[in-house]
């Protein structure tokens, strides 16, 4: 059986045997339990996450304590704070554990040497970084020009098991809209 993180490469590049045993040998794998984060605002990002198990969310708490989600995530999804990581700066976001979730992690500097020795994974995340901005292009058009109801029902349709794993005020949060609105949109 495949490993999972070499199925999800190989949606994108294929790899020989040695070659994924070189790319998985730059990551480490750690467990964390539900409500644990793996950022928190204001600290260094050195390290983007795979999520093998569980649902994560990233977020950002505006100056009157309200959260703002910026994105969820699930199975054989990458999150960090793109920006901190990139950048090797400090997160301006929160990201936790809405499950125990089980994941890998590569450094910022394991990435880089491995992008540099084995380059057809510079081409994978070039890749999945074209595929993240069109979503986030998404997003934002959906934000700006869709109803409520419609953003709701496109998330929906796009991500069903979401709603069976993510309290319905994350989804709210999510949404932009109040959770009193949401449960309307849910009727």
């Amino acid at each position: 059986m495949l490993h999972p993180l070499r199925k999800h490469i190989e949606e994108i590049i294929s790899l020989t045997d040695e070659e994924f045993d070189f790319v998985l040998s730059h990551f480490n794998q750690i467990k964390k339990k539900k409500h644990q984060y793996i950022v928190q605002e204001g600290e260094l990002v050195t390290k983007e996450f795979w999520i093998i198990k569980g649902c994560m969310k990233s977020y950002f708490v505006d100056g009157n304590g309200k959260e703002h989600i910026l994105q969820f995530g699930m199975e054989n999804w990458w999150i960090t704070d793109y920006e901190a990581f990139v950048k090797q700066t400090k997160s301006k976001t929160y990201i936790d554990c809405i499950e125990d979730c089980e994941l890998l992690y590569i450094t910022f500097e394991n990435r880089e040497k491995l992008t540099s020795e084995l380059h057809k994974m510079e081409r994978f995340w070039a890749k999945k970084s074209k595929f993240g901005r069109i979503a986030l292009q998404n997003r934002i058009l959906s934000l700006l020009q869709n109803s409520a109801k419609e953003k709701y029902d496109l998330l929906l349709e796009q991500y069903p098991k979401l709603f069976q794993r993510v309290p319905k005020k994350m989804i709210a949060a999510y949404l932009g809209v109040s959770r009193e609105t949401l449960s309307r949109l849910n009727s």
